[in-house]
């Protein structure tokens, strides 16, 4: 479970900077430049991200069951799923509805992505890894929409065209992912 909790605090901890310390960055930004700030970045989110990765798959092949899972929970999962995959493509796809009326589309979709495996996993090592991405989820949310209030950035209202592709989109990469990626990344089929 250690490298599980070392890749969480590393990949967490550096996509936390703007939540926590917005000042310190901008001034290593402006100290270091931004090529540097963002090579750093990448680095160790890299690193974090391969921790999480080796870490939950060591913790998967002896795990802590903390309650029975329940097959309800897997189908409203799935569905959640496809939910966070409309906002993941809203953060991409441009003058759609979506991003004009939530602002941030990728982090509400990690925010319903961690929901919807905590409800489907029953094991200690999904309440660290999904549990943490939630809360992380709703802190960043938080101080995103506080950036936003701050500078007073306006969203640009969103565009019939944009939000059918977004639908169409991220119904697409939900499926493909569930009937297919899923299963090949991950061994487990969601349906």
């Amino acid at each position: 479970m250690t490298p599980l909790i070392l890749g969480l605090i590393l990949f967490l901890g550096v996509h936390s900077v703007r939540i926590v310390a917005e000042p310190w960055r901008a001034a290593q930004i402006a100290r270091r430049g931004e090529g540097a700030w963002k090579g750093i970045y990448s680095v160790l989110s890299i690193a974090g991200f391969v921790f999480i990765v080796w870490g939950y798959g060591l913790a998967r092949q002896d795990p802590v069951a903390l309650w029975a899972p329940v097959l309800w929970a897997r189908h409203l999962a799935s569905l959640l799923m496809w939910v966070a995959f409309v906002l993941l493509v809203a953060a991409y796809v441009p003058n759609n509805g979506i991003k004009s009326r939530v602002h941030h589309p990728m982090v509400l979709a990690v925010k319903v992505w961690s929901l919807a495996h905590l409800l489907a996993n029953h094991t200690l090592a999904d309440v660290l890894l999904f549990g943490s991405f939630l809360v992380w989820a709703v802190l960043d949310f938080r101080a995103a929409r506080a950036r936003d209030r701050a500078s007073q950035i306006s969203y640009a209202p969103g565009k019939l065209s944009g939000t059918l592709i977004t639908l169409v989109g991220g119904t697409v990469v939900w499926l493909v992912f569930s009937m297919w990626l899923h299963v090949m990344l991950f061994g487990v089929r969601p349906f």
